[in-house]
């Protein structure tokens, strides 16, 4: 059963970096422009950014496990739809139906890990996650150059969307039999206003970071962002008046007064903005600056990915004793090492065996960062909020990751202009890695904090909570 959820996340995961790869072939093949070229491979990370806490709260109402199956199916028909597009515009359209059929099926995976584990069946399942979103975010890289070079039957970009179909007609297959029934609450509100509300603020969030760059910030990006935080602040005014009316709003404050959830989540947030962005400049300095192929540069990031999954995996084994501190100890390892690797390539010289080393060893402290912190975040949260709770986490990642990519993608284009010698690369390189040390010492110190208000239940008897 496990399996099966993890796979599902695994397609939704991998189709968020799998068609960066493919950008030149759907140019060529259908000639599109920069800006629709934007929209394919943006339009799946909004609507799937935006739509998750609506995704999570589709599961409590209906079902988990009809949810996921009802979000697979919507998936991998759009994937076929996107591999059989015949033009840009119907790319792009069925692009933010796959998002939108990741957004509802993605929740449920955590929501069910949440409801059918417990104790240490749920921090491993837990690791299992975590080891599955470091793997598909490196392997999409992979894939997504394997086909392209492949070329199969002629097909040129399109496998890289045809590939989710079998595997997504198996997992549906299998769903039947192996997915137990988790009905949901009927009588549960949607709370409508919470949820428009909400879509709207991320909406307004995650467009103009996704597209400014590429179209140099203009206006309406800066008036988006403004609109953004104005309804963020709608929006907890909202949920307010609906707690106090009796109702049950979208983001109970329960769930986020759970023991150290705020402070793992936020610590968590800046893991993944720092790793997601470091991959991005990464993978440019190799492309643009070494001029090497996509592949091989999907390649370099297996040994961060690795060591990341294999990390997320078995941490646990570590003497009970650390397990509180292994966030701020790996976070300690972490943030030099993004750095190292800068100073390594700052010169323009190619990716050696010492910079594949110390990406291996970065990929294991911050799998030994990220896990704990996971299962501590949801760790104390009640069964009956883990669909809450589940869509505040995935979305604490996705943001995360967008806005990693965004952000320090900005810092790192703003310190070199292509084409530029290899040397000028590498610096810019090193200006970004500078800035991710900086945000992953703050995330340490929220890792600190997450620590001392709560003892995880992993490493005690259950319910206890004490100040360490």
């Amino acid at each position: 059963m496990l399996g099966l959820l993890l796979a599902g996340q695994f397609m939704a995961l991998l189709d968020v970096s799998v068609v960066n790869v493919a950008v030149p072939s759907i140019r060529t093949d259908l000639g599109a422009s920069g800006a629709a070229l934007q929209l394919v491979v943006a339009g799946y990370t909004v609507a799937y950014a935006v739509l998750l806490i609506t995704g999570a709260r589709l599961g409590a109402r209906f079902g988990y496990t009809r949810t996921f199956r009802y979000g697979l199916a919507a998936f991998t028909t759009a994937s076929l739809a996107c591999g059989l597009a015949p033009a840009t515009g119907w790319l792009i359209g069925f692009r933010v139906v796959q998002g939108v059929g990741a957004a509802v099926m993605v929740p449920q995976v955590m929501s069910v890990i949440q409801r059918l584990f417990t104790g240490a069946a749920r921090v491993r399942a837990l690791g299992l996650y975590a080891a599955v979103l470091a793997g598909g975010l490196a392997v999409g890289q992979v894939v997504g150059g394997l086909l392209v070079s492949a070329d199969l039957f002629g097909t040129g970009w399109r496998p890289v969307f045809l590939v989710n179909v079998p595997l997504g007609l198996v997992l549906l297959a299998a769903s039947a039999r192996l997915l137990p029934p988790l009905p949901g609450d009927r009588g549960r509100g949607f709370d409508l206003p919470g949820l428009l509300t909400l879509a709207a603020a991320l909406g307004l969030l995650v467009v103009p970071l996704v597209l400014g760059h590429e179209l140099g910030w203009p206006a309406w990006g800066w008036a988006m962002l403004a609109g953004s935080a104005a309804l963020f602040a709608v929006f907890a005014a909202v949920e307010r008046r609906v707690a106090e009316r009796g109702g049950r709003p979208l983001i109970a404050g329960r769930v986020l007064r759970a023991p150290g959830l705020l402070s793992a989540a936020g610590s968590i947030f800046l893991i993944m903005a720092g790793f997601a962005g470091f991959m991005f400049a990464l993978a440019l300095h190799q492309q643009a600056g070494l001029g090497n192929s996509a592949l091989r540069a999907g390649l370099l990031s297996v040994p961060v990915s690795v060591g990341f999954g294999a990390a997320s995996l078995l941490w646990q084994r570590l003497p009970q004793r650390l397990h509180l501190v292994l966030p701020v100890l790996g976070l300690a390892v972490v943030a030099p090492g993004y750095v190292l690797v800068g100073l390594l390539l700052d010169g323009g010289g190619p990716v050696g065996p010492a910079v594949q080393a110390v990406l291996a060893v970065t990929g294991v402290a911050a799998g030994c960062a990220y896990s704990p912190l996971f299962a501590r975040a949801l760790g104390r949260v009640d069964p009956a909020d883990a669909a809450d709770a589940s869509g505040v986490m995935v979305t604490v990642l996705q943001l995360g990751q967008v806005i990693g990519v965004t952000l320090l993608g900005t810092v790192f284009l703003g310190a070199v202009s292509y084409p530029a010698p290899a040397r000028d690369s590498g610096h810019a390189l090193l200006v970004t890695t500078a800035v991710i040390g900086a945000a992953l010492a703050a995330a340490a110190v929220l890792a600190a904090l997450s620590g001392r208000t709560v003892r995880p239940a992993w490493a005690g008897e259950a319910g206890r909570t004490e100040d360490v």
